[in-house]
């Protein structure tokens, strides 16, 4: 490190190349590359790189969210009418990560393909690095809590409570709080 100060002024001797951020690419590409610019730090290259690759998380769930995206689109063309489809998939992940700060990567990138979510720390991330005031939105959503209170045998009189409170624009229910298969076949 001393090194790189003396002869670089603390600038890194690499050479970082990668596509635009938000591109899509096909399978088989590099997304990116760092080249060592020094041989006197032969060790700097693997040290960047363990760095850089963080982004494969986001990049993960941005492309899946948009290959999820792809099949909605793909199967409401089919069967109905595509419009809300960016309301399709409402992100709840927050409670499923291991920190503030991954639920709000992992948010953004839903947020590149989706606008519905529960994921505060996403739409804080968007509004501080994109300047993007409000990036996503909720909707009224059920919880487990709230379904289960009413008891296995009251399950369809809370789903339908949801949709009296709610009776207009977008709504999600939990439906797989007691028996997802009965909830579907038999409820909705």
């Amino acid at each position: 490190w001393e090194y790189i100060l003396e002869q670089y002024e603390g600038r890194l001797p690499l050479s970082i190349k990668s596509v635009l951020e938000g591109t899509t690419v096909e399978t088989k590409n590099v997304l990116l590359t760092v080249t060592n610019t020094d041989p006197e730090c032969y060790w700097l290259t693997n040290y960047a790189e363990t760095l850089l690759v963080q982004v494969w998380y986001p990049m993960t769930v941005c492309t899946n969210s948009r290959e999820q995206k792809m099949v909605i689109q793909r199967y409401l063309n089919e069967t109905g009418d595509v419009g809300g489809l960016s309301f399709k998939l409402h992100d709840f992940g927050f409670r499923g990560v291991s920190s503030v700060e991954s639920a709000a990567i992992g948010g953004a990138a839903h947020l590149v393909n989706f606008l519905g979510t529960d994921t505060v720390a996403a739409l804080v991330l968007a509004n501080e690095y994109y300047g993007e005031p409000c990036a996503g939105f909720s909707i009224p959503a059920s919880e487990h809590s709230t379904i289960t209170s009413w008891g296995k045998d009251m399950e369809q009189q809370a789903m339908n409570n949801m949709l009296e409170q709610y009776p207009d624009g977008l709504v999600a229910c939990v439906s797989d709080s007691f028996d997802i298969f009965n909830a579907c076949e038999k409820i909705w």
